[in-house]
């Protein structure tokens, strides 16, 4: 099946950039042209304007073309709000499903560097377009899909039918994986996990590659993960490849702090103290780097970045598994005033952690790395043998 706008000038432009990025690599072009993101996305959908920095609600039957120029740029969609819960035009409260840019899309597609004859197993449904590429790859018979959301999971079934690439979309938690399909050569998933589960990994044959955004609970930042697992078949280990944002697996996602619930009273059992450490030092950009790596140290710890009024700006710290809180006051041309409170003192660890980031030589994404076994998680830096649990 053939999409009515595939040859729009839009499309072609986007594959263009893709290909002069080198991001849509030369063994994706193929199936970048002959399946279109638009056939997979609905009729009303809220891309996300980056020149306002916020979804907007686009109808295809009342906007086609500015439909069409959304579903052909290299912008994330949601496709869902709430769970399916929420109803009408405008934004809901949480996005919950969505159609990823389409360079990360192919980023994740190179990073997966299938075979002929590869079976891949995909976390994480939403609207099949992922999974419609692997098929065009691979062959239909070689990829299946598992989506936890009911909806998304009806919806992308009749997309992937109609299109002629019907791929078995297998309406189940993900973080079972697919044991009924296995061994898998490949395992890609779609959404953010904080625990790679370690079914993937039993489920996977020796060398196989898992590629997957993965993060701590530090922040909603994550990093694409690229796991190889071990010939004897009890472990995945690999390097991170750079940093990415994705919507949380359903069962892995956070609850919103309280923040009444660690900060209220008097200040007299606040601890008050200040930092050299500059607001550019500590949390540079939002995809930089140190966020990644303090989240690897400090364990059980959520950190909150509050927005900049009249040169300041608090970063917030809470520890997840007591009442222990703290609070950096970063302020233009003046030292960093901290309050901490509780029996960890958050402000010191996370200064901590920066000074060892700091003292590795500030290593990028690529030199951190992640191992999975059944007992858990640890992380890594330049070698598997120098890791922590995480």
């Amino acid at each position: 099946m053939t999409d009515a706008h595939q040859e729009r000038p839009g499309r072609e432009e986007l594959g263009r950039m893709l290909l002069s990025g080198g991001v849509l690599a030369a063994d994706w072009a193929a199936s970048f042209a002959a399946v279109p993101r638009a056939s997979f996305l609905p009729a009303l959908m809220w891309p996300f304007d980056m020149q306002t920095g916020q979804s907007v609600p686009v109808a295809r039957s009342a906007a086609p073309d500015t439909w069409y120029a959304y579903a052909d740029a290299d912008v994330p969609v949601v496709t869902q709000w709430d769970d399916g819960q929420h109803s009408g035009l405008e934004p809901g409260t949480v996005s919950t499903s969505s159609a990823s840019m389409p360079s990360v899309v192919f980023r994740m597609l190179n990073e997966l560097d299938v075979r002929p004859g590869d079976r891949v197993l995909e976390i994480g449904t939403g609207t099949g377009w992922n999974a419609a590429l692997l098929a065009h790859r691979l062959g239909v018979e070689n990829v299946v899909t598992v989506e936890l959301d009911s909806a998304v999971a009806a919806a992308a079934r009749a997309a992937l039918k109609g299109f002629g690439l019907a791929v078995p979309v297998i309406h189940r938690d993900g973080l079972k994986g697919y044991a009924e399909g296995a061994p898998y050569d490949r395992i890609i998933a779609t959404c953010g996990f904080r625990s790679v589960p370690f079914a993937w990994v039993e489920q996977s044959r020796p060398g196989a590659v898992i590629v997957a955004p993965w993060g701590t609970h530090y922040g909603n930042a994550d990093a694409v993960a690229r796991l190889t697992v071990a010939h004897d078949g009890q472990s995945a280990t690999g390097a991170f490849t750079g940093p990415v944002e994705f919507m949380k697996a359903r069962a892995q996602r956070l609850p919103p702090v309280v923040h009444s619930a660690y900060v209220s009273g008097s200040a007299s059992d606040r601890d008050k103290t200040s930092t050299a450490l500059t607001e550019s030092e500590f949390l540079g950009e939002r995809f930089s780097v140190q966020r990644f790596a303090l989240g690897l140290k400090l364990r059980e710890c959520v950190h909150v970045v509050a927005e900049k009024r009249d040169g300041t700006r608090p970063v917030w710290f809470y520890g997840r598994t007591d009442r222990s809180w703290a609070c950096v006051m970063f302020a233009d041309g003046a030292e960093a005033q901290v309050w901490q409170s509780g029996p960890r003192r958050l402000w010191d660890e996370a200064e901590s952690a920066y000074r060892w980031w700091e003292g590795r030589g500030k290593p990028g994404y690529d030199r951190f790395g992640l191992t999975v076994t059944a007992e858990g998680h640890s992380a890594w830096v330049d070698d598997p043998a120098d890791s922590w649990p995480v």
